[in-house]
């Protein structure tokens, strides 16, 4: 089994860098105290610069997880309102 397991934020409270997402199917989580705000797993769009969230697995107002597909791509943890100490990954199935 070859896994990739990203930290895509690590005890932060603001939207994680862009990270190089192998492709395949995967799974998204994040804790933290979520103080009403959002964490979402986000791709970077065709252009190049626009961000698209993945779905509503991925998006997440408290902590947990979701499973995603995406072919190889840039991925990163976005973080809407006021949450504090997240810590949110995305991990390989394959």
């Amino acid at each position: 089994m070859n896994t990739q397991s990203l930290t895509l934020i690590s005890n932060g409270s603001a939207t994680g860098p862009w990270t190089t997402w192998r492709g395949g199917s995967g799974t998204f989580e994040a804790v933290g105290t979520f103080n009403g705000g959002t964490v979402r797993l986000q791709k970077l769009g065709p252009d190049g610069t626009t961000p698209i969230d993945v779905g509503t697995d991925t998006t997440l107002t408290a902590a947990g997880g979701g499973n995603f597909q995406l072919p190889p791509s840039q991925i990163r943890a976005a973080v809407t309102g006021s949450p504090s100490a997240i810590y949110a990954q995305a991990t390989s199935h394959q």
